[in-house]
């Protein structure tokens, strides 16, 4: 019998599927370490975390497949275990019961070139890029975007990604060092050598697939490393053109949901087209003992999060009728 208050009958209904989540796991076999900002980083910790996410995903026994939201190694890795670390890390995530959705971020390409890296990862790949979409229900669409198809990173150093990306950063980033966002304002900061583009193709590749989704009727959720809305993110982890690709996104009512990584802190907003734009905490800044993974159970008018630990839970609903429990403005954390 269904409770007579609404709420609750709805709460009770199954999801339509659902799926395990992780990013940044950035595993190395290095000592402890901080970020740039004085984070503390567990390299050797993170591999712990993923195998926890994988049991615990396994376990549900319902889950229909798992993403990476992208760096499965980190950056310091030294160069001579990039190949085995990767290879390693993948064997993890295989343990998984299903498939399992990878993307790449910078330090996966701080690490291996895309020729390498993309095969490993089992990325479809359409001449050294990285997009591609998969449906894993008739009423739903997701589209993994390539945040660094045009980057100064990953591609080789006289390919004419990295040459345009070069010239961008010239023309942005005034700093000897690409990477420092001194000097720089606001969203502009999002404008150094770590972030990277989505390139024109992709753009018009984007619009051809919102379009058969709005077609068929699929309610889309869009996942890219870089996250995608200021709301949701610090302005240094931007994608570069992340205003270009929402102007293709805010076309059409088919996205509703956003996923990221990249912005280790984790975020949450609902942007002006009433989009959710969730940003995953980092598995990396996890000291030991605790965790940062999670699921999602889809439903047809929204997308819920349990989150493990140090991944916040949250409600991302899109019916305008429904309260999403937010209100009407970005929430962040």
């Amino acid at each position: 019998m269904g409770s007579t208050n609404g709420l609750t009958s709805i709460r009770g209904k199954q999801p339509l599927f659902s799926f395990g989540v992780i990013s940044d796991v950035q595993y190395a076999d290095i000592p402890d370490g901080r970020s740039f900002l004085g984070v503390p980083r567990y390299y050797r910790h993170s591999i712990l975390v993923l195998q926890r996410a994988v049991k615990q995903w396994n376990d549900l026994n319902k889950l229909r497949f798992a993403i990476n939201l992208g760096d499965i190694v980190d950056g310091f890795c030294p160069k001579d275990q990039s190949l085995d670390s990767v290879k390693k890390m993948v064997a993890e995530f295989e343990k998984f019961n299903g498939p399992v959705y990878h993307m790449i971020g910078n330090h996966c390409l701080y690490n291996l070139p895309r020729s390498k890296l993309l095969p490993l990862l089992k990325i479809p790949s359409n001449e050294g890029c990285a997009y591609y979409d998969f449906s894993p229900s008739p009423e739903y669409r997701f589209v993994v975007l390539d945040g660094y198809d045009v980057s100064a990173i990953g591609w080789p150093h006289d390919h004419p990604k990295t040459l345009q990306a070069q010239q961008f950063l010239q023309e942005k980033n005034p700093n000897t060092d690409k990477n420092s966002p001194n000097g720089l304002d606001g969203l502009e900061r999002r404008f150094l050598m770590f972030n990277g583009a989505v390139g024109k193709e992709q753009l018009e590749w984007l619009a051809h697939i919102l379009q058969d989704a709005t077609r068929l009727k699929q309610k889309t959720v869009v996942c890219c490393h870089l996250p995608l809305d200021p709301g949701a993110s610090t302005e240094e982890a931007l994608l570069w053109n992340f205003d270009e690709v929402m102007e293709v996104i805010h076309r059409y009512d088919c996205v509703k949901v956003c996923l990221a990584g990249h912005d280790h802190k984790g975020g949450h907003s609902v942007d002006s087209h009433g989009i959710h734009h969730r940003v995953f905490e980092a598995a990396l800044e996890c000291p030991p003992g605790t965790d940062a993974f999670g699921y999602i159970d889809v439903y047809d008018d929204r997308l819920s999060l349990v989150g493990t630990d140090k991944m916040q839970s949250c409600e991302m609903c899109f019916t305008p009728t429904m309260d999403n429990g937010f209100g009407d403005t970005a929430a962040r954390y």
